[in-house]
């Protein structure tokens, strides 16, 4: 699988001063990105737009999932300057959305909870009229650690499942397809007007079946929004690609989930759980309001 087909390969024009201005802000700032850290295939185009995923408690996660490129170790002491140094990041950067995320952080008592609620109450401050997506772990299971989250106000809850309950064992041995899922709908249990979200990767070695099963699971714990793309080996130290999917098997599967009623499916190569965020957002709000 080492010879990625044509349609893996992307062509777009960018913006190099914008890249050059976002890099320059994060590093400035000391702070991190899903894009840099998990090796996003998309970070010139976002950088390009001045847009990025901000990763929250540092660069180091306490899991080690096959499929992903962040580093996995101790992590260090959390930042309390870290919510008001993204907060006016988001400023600096002229944000009318927001995605937030972190590494997965098991030596946390409430599992990160309460620093991405400050991460949200300082960007709010500073930018009084963005809309926000925390696309969290699974915060160690425990409903009082979203229920902690979700006291703060927020627009998107997000959480990825990544792949089939039958390759969790492999690509997500530290996590739990259940929990996950019960994260999800409880989400919509104690906030029932947010939009919830959720992504996963082909190409790790699913059957179509199983695809269909996880699907309908999301769809049973409403799920409003889907995510599907490509999975691509960051390194050679990880999970390699089983396949890759053909640009018509991706609208097979689309269409699957739109038939499903999902509110919004996003689903191709190049597709991540935060890519072009507020457009999917944009897209939900104006299937509610029909």
């Amino acid at each position: 699988m080492d010879k990625k087909p044509s349609w893996i390969k992307k062509k777009i024009s960018l913006d190099n001063s914008n890249i050059f201005q976002v890099k320059k802000l994060i590093d400035s700032s000391r702070l991190h990105t899903v894009c840099q850290s998990a090796k996003c295939p998309n970070i010139f185009e976002c950088f390009s737009r001045k847009t990025s995923t901000f990763m929250l408690m540092g660069d180091i996660c306490t899991r080690n999932c096959a499929f992903c490129g962040v580093r996995n170790g101790k992590p260090g002491s959390l930042e309390d300057d870290e919510p008001e140094k993204i907060a006016k990041a988001v400023k600096e950067m002229g944000l009318h959305y927001v995605v937030i995320t972190s590494v997965t952080r098991d030596d946390l008592v409430d599992g990160g909870a309460g620093h991405f609620f400050d991460t949200v109450q300082a960007i709010e401050k500073y930018n009084p009229d963005i809309r926000i997506e925390c696309l969290v772990p699974d915060l160690g299971g425990d409903i009082l650690n979203l229920e902690k989250l979700l006291e703060c106000s927020l627009d998107v809850l997000n959480h990825n499942m990544e792949t089939v309950r039958e390759k969790y064992p492999i690509v997500r041995k530290n996590a739990d397809y259940d929990l996950s899922l019960s994260l999800l709908a409880d989400a919509k249990k104690i906030r029932p007007e947010i939009y919830t979200k959720s992504g996963f990767m082909l190409g790790l070695g699913e059957r179509i079946e199983e695809v269909s099963r996880l699907l309908r699971d999301l769809k049973k714990n409403n799920v409003d929004i889907i995510t599907i793309g490509q999975y691509l080996q960051p390194s050679a130290d990880n999970i390699e690609v089983t396949k890759y999917y053909t640009l018509g098997e991706f609208e097979d599967i689309r269409n699957t989930a739109e038939a499903m009623g999902f509110l919004v499916t996003e689903a191709g190569p190049f597709v991540r759980s935060s890519y072009c965020a507020e457009k999917v957002l944009e897209k939900a709000l104006g299937k509610k309001e029909k």
